[in-house]
């Protein structure tokens, strides 16, 4: 099974993969190493939630406070991320 990049997958993707290893890692038939992978993965998905969670938020929140403005603020995604 070929995975895509984190970078490159949508929130939905990454939720169904995330729970795709929580039940793996639930199931317990893992070796360490397998298991240290793909929690790894879990953990590197979830913050990638987490940060286009954040940025939709923020982004509603630009439309709302503009609303019956005819012009929006470009909203700039690379500020949220934690590097």
């Amino acid at each position: 099974m070929s995975r895509k990049k984190i970078e490159n997958l949508n929130f939905e993707e990454s939720l169904s993969e995330l729970e795709t290893i929580v039940q793996r890692l639930e199931q317990g038939e893992l070796n360490l190493e397998e298991s240290m992978t793909l929690f790894e993965r879990g953990l590197n998905l979830s913050q990638n939630s987490q940060v286009k969670l954040q940025a939709a938020e923020q982004k509603v929140q630009v439309l709302l406070n503009n609303n019956g403005n005819d012009e929006l603020e470009n909203f700039d995604l690379s500020e949220n991320i934690d590097s």
